[in-house]
């Protein structure tokens, strides 16, 4: 049988860094040995200069607050939210823990065996990687506070692939320089440091503005003195190609702010740039933790809509630099979700502060359609519902007048933030997609039950919703209705997988785009009808066939399927690779049109983009064969 608080605590880890970098199966033996902490407010987790627990610690719920502690004061250094890790000293030291930790509030918290962590993280270059900068993090918090880098480098960061921008020419001097002339130089080139070099360019000494204000500024040493008697040496160094996190990691382990970057990153070869402080601070006002922390504290819609403006450069940086897209489609879900979840939450403060408190009555926020999908890389428009705990008769209609009110302010806001109203008005704003756990089981079993055309149309948004704000677990309950249903109304996924074949094909028999032949988009080929539909609704069929509910992305649900049917193996494969492909397609023509990304013409794009296009197309047919043959189509009439 299976353990339902550690399924609880694996699907909660696998959408954080760093547990989304290991597999099920690892995750489970985590999760397996996982204890779950209740913490009243103001309780203490573990205490400045106590001995290692064997744990490492995640917030499930609530909040923590890392303290420094003196004997006359505390201080707060950091709030870990949910997703959070802590605590994370077990896993690189025996020394005693560095710092307090308190829940700030009442919080659920995850201990995870700091040695089972460990030897994951040994497998997993990445896992610990990311482990160690945490573990960075977590020293700079106890030094004193003039040698800590600032708050935007203590927040523990995705990792980072891109390699950093350095100054083409990096500003130098002599050592015969004086410290009048190396500031003069300083000045003209309005920068904050300079490297002092030799006669073979090699870097020998570094002046900041911090040593001018120490040495020379307090009279200290002379201006005419020679630069060498003021310059910190030797000189930390780096190679070109390394990463924000690389860069971070020395800055933080050194007590540094400038970093030299030299041909081979030793301090035998030319100095070729410098990284400052600066340049880093520059680069992680987009990085993807750093907005989903600013979005879960954002105060206004605006802040949440400049977040969301933030992640669309963040986006185009990483399909540029062709960065896989399961790794995109996760960051750029996680912050879309933390902006749903913030503007929920400041939609039931707004209500609160015009009298109206929320009903004790849990409820679960589902995004649908590529939202439940988690494949909304660019703005759309809002698909969701809202699903609430089943209340007495009399009571149901005050509460639901509660949650469509929320509901209309939350869809207000996401408005604002530029995500447009659904035409169809598919949102939990409209009274039929907002409705009580019983009265959504109804109506799910009535669309199976009766798979009529608008019935399965119904279905292809709302069977790929996911709970993302609220009680998750009636979110469960409705995946657990559906199979119910299934298992005993034989004609529902036959009639799904017909519809899976509605699309038209995407080449003609000259192998030319099909594109349409009329209205706005005339001579224009729809991706998205065309192309990734087909592929999507057959994911939908094969994965509810299967009776899989917790996989709605479709490259990954073809992922799932591949292992679930070795004899399909290599159709699943090349499935999902043209599904991450056509997403790509389709975001990278929305970048360059400020669009959906849906329409485009084929003439614009290069000959090499119209092969691979038209390779990507190839999973399809094969697809709807293999649907024709499991579901016996031909026997089907509408």
């Amino acid at each position: 049988m299976e353990n339902t608080i550690a399924t609880r605590i694996r699907d909660f880890l696998k959408i954080y860094p760093p547990f989304h970098l290991l597999d099920k199966s690892e995750l489970e033996v985590l999760a397996a040995w996982a204890v779950v902490h209740y913490s009243q407010s103001d309780a203490a987790i573990f205490r400045q200069g106590e001995s290692l627990h064997g744990y490492v610690y995640v917030v499930r719920e609530g909040a923590v607050g890392l303290y420094r502690e003196t004997e006359t004061e505390r201080t707060l250094l950091e709030k870990c939210d949910e997703g959070d890790l802590f605590g994370i000293q077990p896993l690189l030291s025996k020394q005693p823990y560095l710092f307090t930790a308190i829940a700030t509030e009442e919080s659920l918290i995850y201990g995870l065996r700091a040695d089972l962590l460990r030897q994951l993280s040994e497998q997993h270059p990445q896992v610990a990687f990311y482990l160690a900068r945490s573990y960075a993090n977590d020293y700079q918090r106890d030094l004193p506070e003039n040698r800590r880098d600032p708050p935007q480098l203590q927040t523990p960061l995705l990792i980072e692939i891109q390699p950093v921008s350095t100054r083409r020419h990096p500003v130098t001097c002599t050592p015969t320089h004086t410290i009048r002339a190396a500031a003069n130089i300083m000045s003209r080139e309005e920068v904050s440091s300079i490297i002092v070099i030799n006669e073979q360019q090699h870097p020998i000494g570094i002046v900041t503005d911090k040593d001018l204000r120490k040495h020379v500024a307090t009279g200290r040493i002379a201006l005419e003195a020679p630069v060498t008697d003021i310059m910190s040496y030797p000189v930390l160094t780096i190679a070109a190609d390394v990463t924000v996190a690389d860069v971070q990691i020395q800055m933080v382990k050194h007590s540094i702010h400038h970093l030299c970057i030299t041909e081979d990153g030793t301090d035998q070869t030319p100095v070729t740039g410098v990284i400052s402080e600066h340049d880093l601070l520059v680069i992680q006002a987009n990085n993807p933790a750093v907005l989903i922390r600013n979005a879960r504290r954002s105060r206004s819609v605006v802040d949440l809509r400049r977040i969301r403006e933030k992640s669309e450069n963040l986006l185009e940086k990483y399909i540029q630099q062709e960065v896989n897209i399961s790794y995109i489609s996760t960051i750029i879900t996680e912050i879309n979700d933390a902006i749903v979840r913030r503007i929920i939450e400041l939609s039931e403060k707004e209500l609160l502060e015009s009298g109206l408190a929320r009903p004790d009555v849990p409820f679960c926020w589902l995004s649908l359609g590529s939202a439940g999908r988690e494949e909304q890389l660019l703005r759309t428009d809002q698909d969701h519902a809202l699903v609430y705990a089943d209340v007495l008769p009399t009571q149901n209609d005050s509460v639901k007048d509660y949650y469509l009110q929320l509901a209309g302010k939350a869809a207000a806001m996401l408005h604002e933030c530029g995500f447009e109203y659904c035409p169809a008005d598919m949102m939990a704003s409209n009274p039929r997609w907002c409705l009580s756990l019983t009265q959504w089981k109804a109506q799910f079993s009535d669309w199976i039950r009766s798979p009529t055309n608008e019935a399965i149309l119904y279905c292809t948004i709302f069977f790929d919703y996911r709970g993302i704000y609220g009680d998750t677990s009636l979110a469960e309950a409705l995946t657990a209705h559906i199979f119910s249903e299934l298992d005993v109304q034989s004609v529902f996924l036959p009639f799904l997988a017909k519809n899976a074949l509605q699309n038209p094909p995407p080449l003609t028999f000259f192998r030319d785009f099909m594109v349409e032949r009329s209205g706005e988009h005339k001579d224009e080929f729809d991706i998205k009808s065309r192309a990734m539909m087909p592929l999507c609704d057959a994911a939908r069929v094969l994965i509810l066939n299967a009776r899989i509910g917790s996989i709605n992305n479709t490259f990954r649900r073809f992922e799932k399927l591949a292992g679930l049917e070795p004899q399909n193996r290599e159709l699943y494969e090349q499935a999902a690779d043209a599904y991450e492909l056509l997403i790509r397609y389709r975001t990278l023509q929305g970048l360059h049109n400020r669009d959906s990304g849906r329409f485009f013409k084929p003439s614009q794009l290069s000959k090499t983009e119209r092969l691979h296009l038209r390779n990507s197309f190839r999973p399809i047919r094969e697809l709807q064969s293999l649907l024709n043959i499991r579901f016996l189509l031909a026997y089907i009439q509408r």
